[in-house]
């Protein structure tokens, strides 16, 4: 030790005089300074190499071109050994300093790919961050792509793929690699490389135990990485994966293979900490499938050993909170420890591991500045939280401590809408210029995305551009990421949950849909409960079932009798109320369950064929739904103001997306409310974004759509088709926003956030309070139903109050036939927000609201004596959809 500690303070001696006596230029001193380090690298010797860019950044004299060269490689070859010494985190911010430099200053003559980018982008995908690893590596690509470099060209491919595979974009990641297999020209160790990746993702793909395709590419890949031992790290993944794959049906030749990957593993040169703790890891699945858990949970200590520098001095097995960090090896440990103390029939240690790996995935979230890769980590979240109510449950079961049922529920209530809730906290809090730098990120995002749509007809060349200019502005805002990352989260308090159901006389049924269950919290009277449905055949089919009669009318109208029997057992199976001490049901659905119209439930069965008599539960409940319990709670109050309204209609008059009656809907509102209107060519987008402050409702009559896989929900103006995360650097803070338009309410839908859609979009901007659609809407039947709905309003009935009474009201009009009354014309708007009561403004207003009401009444009377109705007859036949 003592000559260990010798040569180290030789080493300072040696670096003091070369930096400080020798009179060296700035560049010299800085390569110099490299060189020692390399030549003798240690985690305590990184901070001279820090110690060396604090200094030259000191240096008040201009910065020439070589001197800063100099600095982006002390940062590349810093960032390198952090990497290998386990600090990833600080790897990332010494590649991401070091490519900012390099652009910022247009320098040259340095592999910037190799030694920056892609390791840079590995790290990124990695840590989860996939929107920015798929950025670095399109970027580098498009750079490989120019130069002709076929290595590094298929090295994008390579990373690509796994950036895909990581973000379960596994189709893409096989078309990709496939395609590069068939048509490039490769050597055997870049084939075998691709077969490796392309086994991987077969794997993951694979359907009803079915591994053949995985295996013939491993087995493939096998012989081409066996000749080049600069690629023995990919030949133990292949054996890692094929063990895998034998697990299940053949142990003994599983265990054969997993022999060799440890046998390749062993020779390989010094690993990295988390490398090293990965192999660990699968050693212990593989010691705990033998039934040796003693020795797993040995392994498992040697991987927090591997990763955490104090665990030996730590007592008990899971590793202290203050240690952690963020880092997928150690979140699947503590996965897998949980799985053991399950085993060990430990449930409240199961519980706290588990505690531990929510504490990484914040971690994480802290981290990722992109909405797709935290909605990812969110999803991953999910199966977690999916095991703990599990246990929760059935502690409950055994001690009876409602402690149990309440910690699930906010367990639940935290993976709804986290993106959403935590962009809404930020938009209040972060400072006006990074406010700028996301809003640019987002003009840069949406270039993209509609240049991509173009297809084959895309310029890639603006797609590099718009990817450049995204990823110089996320460099600037993580340089300010520690200002940044304070959270101020405040647990959901359960007191003024209670408090404020009771105020507003409601219910809350609030869903979680696993697996293998649906959970179902009911919170009522102070009080929660916990049940769980099946999404078996026998009891989930009708759920689905009914969601399916939406796609189209003509699902309901051919067959009644079908739609009553299936809306009946959808009932049934979602274990909701018939009738209730509460005049307000609050529905936080998830999953499909945000595609379901609970309005259009049956809770009882008839023979009848008349919709307008049918037991709906809409008879029993004025219903509003809602993201998360925390968002209903911390809704701002509603304006008291007089209703002051936005309206674009743009109607498109003389073209094939002609909105006939959506002049209707502009006249009924024109003649109950003040407000500002743009019709036709004026319904343009800068005219809506222009005109919304001071507004109380912004209503868009319009054609939208949900988008699909590829393409996004949009909505359109007059002028241009607006995607819906163009929405969100938009400052709204209307009372209500109505999207009279299709499929506003849906778009491609994640487990714990819901819907990537128009509404959403309008979230994000801010509004709260939203009535927006499930499925195309019909142009007349909307007409109709935002006549009713506007009128409820004028009376001052609650936001809720007026969805719920104008769905009745339409019902009941006799001037509608029958057919049109089909729930899939009146329950395709769908009210998300809060259930206040706008405040009448004096008593005096009431009295002359009252006295008008009894005139209506009178006259509706005399008209219903006459044979007439009490609304103007005109054509009922159906028009196009809003679409």
């Amino acid at each position: 030790m003592a000559n260990k500690n010798l040569h180290h303070l030789y080493g300072l001696i040696f670096l003091f005089l070369s930096v400080n006596i020798f009179g060296q230029s700035q560049e010299d001193k800085i390569y110099n300074a490299i060189d020692f380090f390399t030549a003798n690298p240690s985690a305590e010797a990184l901070q001279n190499l820090t110690n060396i860019e604090r200094d030259f950044w000191k240096n008040a004299q201009p910065k020439a071109k070589d001197e800063l060269l100099a600095i982006v490689i002390l940062n590349c070859n810093k960032a390198y050994f952090e990497n290998q010494f386990g600090q990833t985190l600080n790897a990332v911010k010494s590649y991401e300093n070091a490519w900012r430099m390099y652009q910022k200053y247009k320098l040259q003559h340095y592999d910037i790919v190799e030694f920056c980018l892609k390791p840079l982008g590995n790290l990124y995908t990695v840590l989860g961050d996939y929107k920015n690893a798929e950025n670095i590596i399109k970027q580098y690509y498009f750079i490989t792509n120019e130069e002709k470099n076929k290595d590094q060209k298929i090295a994008a491919i390579l990373n690509l793929s796994n950036v895909y595979q990581n973000s379960g974009r596994i189709t893409e990641a096989i078309d990709m690699l496939e395609k590069t297999i068939r048509s490039e020209k490769t050597t055997p160790s870049q084939k075998g490389l691709l077969l490796n990746n392309l086994g991987t993702n077969y794997l993951l793909r694979s359907i009803n135990e079915d591994y053949s395709n995985a295996e013939n590419a491993f087995l493939k890949a096998v012989p081409l990485l066996q000749k080049d031992k600069m690629h023995s790290e990919n030949l133990y993944n292949t054996y890692i994966n094929l063990y895998r794959i034998k697990t299940a049906l053949n142990p003994k030749e599983a265990a054969l293979y997993f022999a060799k990957a440890e046998a390749v593993f062993e020779k390989l040169p010094q690993q990295e900490p988390r490398k090293k703790a990965k192999f660990y890891l699968e050693k212990a699945f593989l010691l705990l499938k033998q039934n040796n858990l003693d020795e797993a949970q040995d392994e498992l200590k040697t991987v927090y050993k591997t990763l955490l520098q104090n665990y030996q001095n730590q007592k008990g097995i899971l590793p202290d909170k203050n240690t952690l960090y963020a880092e997928t090896v150690l979140l699947d440990a503590l996965d897998f420890q949980a799985e053991i103390f399950l085993v060990q029939n430990e449930p409240k240690n199961a519980l706290k591991s588990y505690a531990l790996s929510f504490h990484i995935e914040e971690l994480f979230q802290s981290l990722l500045v992109y909405e797709d890769s935290k909605i990812i980590t969110q999803i991953r979240n999910r199966n977690r939280t999916e095991k703990c109510l599990e246990i929760y449950k059935s502690l409950f079961e055994r001690e009876k401590k409602t402690s149990y049922i309440e910690a699930a529920f906010k367990l639940a209530e935290h993976t709804k809408s986290v993106v959403l809730k935590d962009h809404l906290k930020n938009s209040e809090s972060l400072p006006r210029e990074q406010k700028l730098i996301l809003q640019q990120m987002q003009n840069w995002n949406t270039i993209i995305l509609k240049e991509q749509q173009k297809m084959e007809m895309a310029d890639i060349s603006k797609i590099n551009e718009a990817i450049k200019k995204q990823n110089q502005l996320m460099l600037l805002l993580k340089s300010d990421e520690e200002k940044n990352n304070t959270k101020n989260s405040t647990p959901l308090s359960l007191e003024k949950l209670y408090a404020k159901l009771k105020k507003d006389n409601a219910v809350m049924y609030e869903y979680f849909w696993g697996s293998k269950t649906i959970h179902l919290f009911v919170v009522e009277n102070n009080h929660i409960e916990l049940k769980s449905i099946c999404i078996g055949q026998m009891c989930g089919e009708s759920i689905v079932s009914f969601i399916s009669l939406f796609y189209k009318p003509e699902s309901i109208i051919n067959d009644i009798g079908h739609y009553q029997k299936t809306a009946f057992f959808a009932h049934r199976n979602l274990l909701l109320p018939a009738k209730s001490d509460s005049k307000n049901l609050i529905i936080i659905p998830d999953g499909l369950l945000n595609l379901l119209p609970f309005e259009a439930l049956i809770t009882k069965e008839s023979k009848t064929t008349n919709f307008a008599k049918m037991y709906y539960l809409l008879n029993d409940f004025d219903i509003a739904y809602n993201n998360s319990a925390e968002l209903y709670l911390n809704a701002n109050s509603l304006s008291n103001d007089k209703k002051n309204i936005l309206g674009v209609f743009p109607i498109f008059e003389k073209t094939n997306y002609a909105l006939r009656f959506s002049k209707n809907e502009l006249k009924s509102i024109k003649h109950n409310f003040d407000g500002q209107f743009f019709e036709n060519e004026n319904a343009t987008f800068p005219n809506f974004k222009n005109n919304t402050a001071g507004k109380s409702i912004i209503h868009l009559s319009t054609h939208a759509s949900s988008g699909d896989f590829e393409i996004p929900a949009s909505i359109k103006f007059y002028d241009q088709e607006i995607l819906f995360s163009e929405l969100y650097s938009l400052k709204l803070n209307p009372d209500l926003v109505v999207l009279s338009a299709c499929e506003t309410g849906i778009g491609k839908l994640y487990k714990a956030e819901g819907a990537m859609s128009v509404a959403r979009g309008f979230q994000f901007a801010g509004a709260q309070n939203l009535l927006f659609s499930l499925w195309n809407v019909n142009d007349y039947t909307t007409s109709v139903f935002m006549d009713y709905f506007y009128k409820e309003i004028k009376q001052n009935a609650s936001f809720v109050q007026a969805t719920s009474n104008a769905k009745r009201a339409f019902l009941k009009d006799e001037n509608i036939p029958n057919a049109k009354k089909s729930p899939y014309y009146w329950s395709a708007f769908v009210y998300y927000g809060t259930l206040e009561t706008p405040e009448k403004s004096s008593n005096y207003i009431f009295y002359i609201i009252s006295f008008l009401a009894v005139i209506a009444l009178f006259l509706g009377f005399k008209n219903r004596k006459n044979g007439k109705s009490s609304r103007n007859s005109q054509n009922r036949e159906i028009q196009k959809n809003k679409v």
